[in-house]
């Protein structure tokens, strides 16, 4: 398949990237290209325009602080799960970003990209939403930050008004003494999950979980955060009995209708696991961090 006929723009600039989005509503920006141009070869997608911001410098940048790790919109995301800094600051992005598709995609693909197409079974809206991330957005007039919570509204659905562009994404820097894990179950490996549990777990001085934070995706009409689960852990010694409550209580979050992939009772069956098998992880790898 081919694509269909469209202008093509390629800006040097966010403000004339943002401008070009304002004057014509059937637009899409361009990064990676690997969501979109598949949509547009099946004439799903079929604009009057298309906006390069590949040529823009200031959307290439990394920058590494003592409190959040800020990924331009043209990073890719090869280039993330290989920076040492950026691994050092937060170990779940290398962790996520291993499970996203292929190498050769994730060489084209950037972190920005994935959490503004905003699919429900991508890992990196689900990671997003469990470090309580956030996005950099810029529109003709203005510029602001929403928090993950208030991005994705529904599948390949975020609260982006019509003239706006996400320029960066922000990730918090690992609190001390948290551990991570993210596991998921797919078909075949490279395929999006039919479910997949992002953890942290965070410990007191007594080895009891202060803080957890998880989130999941594949198992809903977006990614969810698994707030029943949390409150099941927070303050245990995160022993066995918890454990299981969490993964019980993250059952119920699972509302994804049965398809040709998996029914709804295996998608329960696979977030159980799943949230049992990160917990155990996050919990050792924070031990490992306390002692």
């Amino acid at each position: 398949m081919k694509p269909p006929l469209f202008d093509y723009l390629k800006p040097e600039s966010v403000e004339d990237a943002v401008a070009a989005r304002a004057g014509e509503d059937d637009s899409v920006f361009l990064a990676g290209g690997q969501s979109l141009i598949p949509t547009l070869n099946f004439r799903i997608a079929n604009p009057v325009l298309l906006i390069d911001i590949g040529g823009i410098p200031t959307l290439k940048e990394i920058s590494v602080s003592d409190t959040e790790i800020i990924i331009g919109a043209m990073v890719r995301q090869r280039q993330v799960e290989k920076d040492d800094a950026v691994h050092r600051a937060n170990p779940l992005l290398r962790e996520v970003l291993g499970n996203v598709a292929h190498s050769v995609v994730r060489n084209r693909g950037t972190v920005v990209g994935s959490i503004a197409h905003a699919d429900a079974a991508a890992e990196l809206p689900a990671m997003l939403l469990a470090t309580s991330g956030s996005v950099e957005v810029q529109s003709p007039s203005s510029a602001r930050r929403i928090e993950a919570h208030n991005i994705f509204q529904f599948h390949l659905t975020t609260s982006l008004a019509a003239d706006e562009m996400i320029t960066a994404v922000r990730v918090p820097v690992l609190p001390p003494k948290t551990g991570w894990s993210f596991q998921e179950f797919a078909r075949r490996h490279g395929d999006y999950a039919l479910a997949g549990i992002c953890a942290l777990v965070t410990l007191d001085d007594g080895g009891r979980c202060a803080s957890a934070c998880l989130a999941a995706c594949g198992i809903a009409s977006t990614v969810v955060r698994l707030e029943a689960a949390e409150t099941e852990i927070t303050g245990s010694a995160l022993d066995e009995d918890a454990i299981i409550r969490a993964a019980k209580a993250a059952r119920d979050a699972v509302t994804a209708a049965d398809d040709s992939q998996a029914s709804t009772t295996y998608r329960r069956h696979l977030v159980d696991t799943l949230t049992k098998r990160t917990l155990v992880e996050a919990k050792g790898r924070a031990e490992r961090c306390v002692s």
